[in-house]
């Protein structure tokens, strides 16, 4: 039989749950109307409308396009004048006004599509909302997710205009302060910043990055700053690399042989 508290509990859990789902509904149904692909879109736009990271005539990569509701804001964002390239592991329906690449952006032969695709010309926005795939066990997601957005700014940020603009999904757990710690240099402004159009329960948070300071970028990479971090807080660099030999008054004995015991 149920206690009182934990009746009260389930009934917040559940009113929870049905508020969650009729948010989710309503921006569906505001996505559907707009003529956009997914709700996601909702989170690029309301992204633009706070930090004003894209502007007409602009250059833009969108990593993890798919389904496409992203490359369809950045291309009213960009107007005529302006080009927008998506990349995405899953196939995407074509968007009209960018072109939408299939592959892994982490893999040579795909960066190769990406820089032809630019045809030397520089990126002014990069916006991802990529994520691995889920397997369910969170601490080793999210520690993928985090080393797959490291990645993503070690291959853009050379890419990537002075004074332009990079904004990014995390999921927060281990090594986001890290991660932004390692981030940080590269531009004059990092913010976190939550869309409305995000779950309730999602652990995710966007990052929002801008005015990129190329003249700043430490020598090492992104990803190795990060990882150096996180070994910090785990207690991965507690072994020394090269540790100093350390004297031993252990010895090892000789066994004996059969023919010397005879002997004595």
């Amino acid at each position: 039989m149920k206690t009182r508290s934990e009746g009260r509990l389930e009934d917040t859990l559940l009113a929870e749950h049905w508020v969650e789902n009729h948010k989710r509904d309503s921006w569906r149904r505001q996505a559907k109307a707009s003529g956009y692909r997914a709700r996601s879109a909702f989170k690029l736009k309301q992204i633009q409308e706070r930090f004003h990271l894209v502007r007409n005539g602009d250059m833009v990569l969108d990593v993890g396009c798919h389904p496409g509701g992203w490359a369809q804001v950045a291309v009213e964002l960009v107007g005529e004048t302006g080009r927008v390239v998506g990349v995405d592991l899953q196939a995407c329906a074509p968007v009209e006004g960018a072109v939408l690449l299939t592959g892994d952006i982490t893999e040579s032969i795909t960066q190769e599509r990406i820089l032809s695709e630019l045809g030397g010309q520089q990126l002014n926005v990069i916006v991802s909302d990529i994520s691995p795939d889920i397997t369910g066990k969170w601490d080793m997601d999210q520690s993928v997710a985090m080393t797959l957005v490291a990645d993503v700014f070690d291959f853009a940020l050379p890419l990537l205009v002075k004074g332009g603009g990079f904004t990014t999904k995390l999921f927060q757990g281990i090594g986001v302060e890290e991660l932004i710690s390692a981030v940080r240099p590269h531009f004059s402004s990092v913010r976190r910043f939550s869309p409305d159009a995000s779950r309730n329960s999602s652990s995710e948070v966007y990052l929002v990055c801008r005015h990129h300071t190329p003249w700043k970028a430490p020598k090492a990479s992104v990803r190795e700053r990060y990882e150096a971090g996180v070994n910090k807080i785990v207690g991965g660099d507690e072994i020394e690399a090269d540790p100093e030999p350390v004297a031993s008054s252990f010895k090892v004995r000789r066994k004996k042989t059969t023919d010397e015991f005879e002997e004595r």
